[in-house]
């Protein structure tokens, strides 16, 4: 074998030996929060060690890709005894504080629950009083022994590198320039898949562990370093303390909701999350008498239906864990990709699974867009069901996925399968942009001054096909539907561009044959979805919600957006714009739609008013996401 093939194969050795000892540390790790993992089985925890290389020759590519690079390019002086060692305490030192931070996890999970994320870096000053220098001596002293497995596990990696570079040798043939640039290309297009994790969509992230194990044993899959690293280039929360009374927080903004005491009615609930369905479109709620959704209008008069009501983002990664979950998106990085996307959390999904019901998302688009299947494991739902499983590529619409038509009958056949209760939640998919109509309906839907409206026509006739095809099921007369838009479309017009009106969605509660038939003028946003729904159906256990439920008329009814470090608060007349730090603007909104009159000053016991209350809801959130406590 050439000198440059065994070099080449040191190389592979070493990751091996790195995979090695990240398994240490994963096995560590488990024994020494067994408590916490002691519902799993062998064949699980077995499982969870396979998974876990996925996971960790993504981070160790990632962190030693400068080593790597170093190692494989062909310098003349690569046989050099100083090179040679400068790479040996790179890559030492490199993995060794790798190792240090999964071992710091051994214990410090014990206190929060999950992997350390980018966040920690947070402590180191200012943001937070300088927590991890006050701590740290604290951690050193009680834990010493964490530090001494630390220096063991680092040892092991020095003598081993030793005896592969020992085995293999390092004299290279420099004779054959191609073969040795080909070998390098070659690594480098298989660390770009080891590091992505295969050939999917996107790079893997925490999330994605959800697809292979209960959130409540990702931490067990990913390791610290993953965690941070994944992190480091997403904006983590910079806590703001407003409150040191905690009773005094807590009597502002509480998101401990408790259960009903008798009568849990278990009826199916299916949600359906309309794409960028403004309320500009929706004839009977844009105050214009005119619109594109004929079916929409019709059922509006059947149920109760909000009429400010409001989106808590502008994305549809934001937009689906807000009204399954009750987790608004409030800060830069969406919920779904921030640090605190392994959290453990509440939904609709996990809390009725736990009362026996099934549970299901359905979405017609390519497996694996914007990581809702991975999403959807994470938060309970049993089963996902997309484009991979709808298995008919005849019905894709060319952009995204199946046609809304098409697939909205296969939701409605396929939960017609499953036993009842059920919790369904179907997210539409034509009317996004590039807002296409299948051929055969062409000229069917209404056009407006907008591309996106007739596409919201055909989403409609979709929507319209579907509740004719539910309504000869037999599970549709016991089924409540909420209906909601992930966010809001494009606009042309002055009020529904503005920050108010450019949230403004439909939040529609629909049962058969119920007394739910109203125009509701109370404030509502997509958060309050969750909570409104076990509310309804007197859900009897204490649960974790952002939101407050529609249906309790002594509860806080408000809606909260954020958009680049500014937040808004919609509060009955009034809407404040809060900038982390201070009250900018007050607006009465409600004769004042186009915000054109700030009344901060005019108005400054309102003002204030909202200003304490958007505080708590901030200081709350950031705790409540940081600590790993939304559950």
């Amino acid at each position: 074998m050439q000198k440059w093939d065994t070099n080449f194969m040191a190389l592979l050795k070493r990751i091996g030996l790195l995979l090695a000892i990240y398994s240490v540390c994963r096995i560590l790790f488990y024994a020494f929060n067994y408590n916490y993992f002691a519902d799993l089985t062998v064949f699980q925890l077995f499982l969870i060690m396979l998974v876990g290389i996925r996971f960790d020759l993504s981070v160790i590519i990632l962190s030693n890709s400068f080593y790597f690079i170093l190692t494989l390019i062909p310098f003349p002086f690569q046989a050099n005894k100083l090179y040679k060692n400068l790479l040996k305490w790179l890559f030492i030192s490199i993995n060794s504080l790798a190792i240090l931070a999964n071992c710091v996890d051994l214990i410090y999970f014990q206190f929060t629950l999950k992997r350390t994320t980018a966040d920690v870096f947070n402590f180191f000053g200012g943001g937070i009083g300088n927590d991890l220098g006050r701590l740290l001596p604290l951690f050193l002293r009680e834990y010493w022994f964490i530090f001494v497995i630390w220096i063991l596990l680092t040892c092991l990696l020095a003598i081993f590198y030793k005896k592969i570079e020992e085995k293999n040798g390092t004299n290279l043939n420099f004779k054959k320039t191609n073969r040795k640039w080909f070998i390098l290309a070659l690594f480098i297009f298989l660390s770009i898949i080891g590091y992505r994790g295969g050939f999917q969509l996107k790079p893997i992230s925490a999330v994605d562990a959800g697809k292979y194990t209960p959130v409540k044993n990702i931490a067990l899959i990913v390791s610290t370093p993953f965690s941070i690293l994944k992190t480091l280039d997403i904006a983590s929360i910079e806590p703001k303390i407003y409150y040191t009374d905690e009773k005094e927080l807590r009597s502002i903004y509480n998101p401990m909701h408790l259960g009903k005491k008798a009568g849990f009615k278990k009826l199916n609930v299916f949600v359906i999350a309309l794409e960028s369905f403004s309320k500009e479109y929706i004839g009977s709620l844009n105050g214009r008498k005119t619109g594109f959704t004929p079916f929409l209008d019709s059922l509006i008069g059947q149920s109760l239906t909000f009429t400010n009501a409001y989106s808590n983002g502008k994305t549809s990664i934001t937009g689906i864990p807000s009204i399954v979950a009750s987790i608004p998106t409030w800060m830069d990085e969406a919920y779904i990709t921030s640090p605190y996307g392994s959290n453990q959390l509440n939904s609709l999904a996990n809390l009725l699974k736990q009362q026996g019901y099934y549970t299901a998302f359905f979405h017609g688009g390519s497996n694996g867009t914007m990581g809702f299947d991975a999403f959807a494991s994470m938060a309970g739902y049993t089963n996902y069901y997309g484009r991979t499983e709808y298995n008919n590529e005849k019905d894709f619409d060319g952009n995204w996925g199946i046609w809304d038509e098409e697939f909205f009958q296969y939701t409605a056949r396929t939960i017609n399968t499953k036993k009842e209760p059920f919790f369904a939640t179907l997210f539409t998919l034509t009317s996004h942009h590039p807002y296409p109509v299948p051929e055969k309906l062409k000229g069917k839907f209404k056009e407006g001054p907008l591309e996106i409206e007739h596409s919201i026509g055909y989403t409609d006739y979709s929507l319209r096909k579907f509740f004719e095809t539910a309504k000869k099921m037999p599970w549709f007369k016991n089924t409540l539907f909420v209906l909601s838009a992930d966010h809001t479309g494009v606009s042309g017009d002055e009020f529904y561009s503005n920050r108010i009106g450019n949230n403004a969605i439909p939040i529609i509660y629909y049962l058969p044959n119920s007394n739910l038939k109203k125009l509701d003028s109370t404030v509502t946003q997509q958060i309050d979805i969750m909570p409104s729904v076990l509310d309804y159906i007197n859900y009897p256990f204490n649960y974790f919600a952002f939101g407050n439920s529609v249906f309790d008329s002594t509860g806080q009814h408000h809606a909260l957006m954020y958009y680049s470090g500014l937040y808004q608060l919609i509060d009955k007349d009034y809407v404040l714009e809060f900038e982390g730090d201070r009250a900018g603007y007050l607006y009465n909104y409600s004769n004042d739609s186009l915000l054109k009159n700030n009344v901060i000053l005019k108005e400054a016991a309102k003002g204030k008013e909202m200003e304490r209350k958007i505080k708590a809801i901030i200081q709350t959130y950031q705790h409540s996401l940081i600590t790993n406590k939304m559950h």
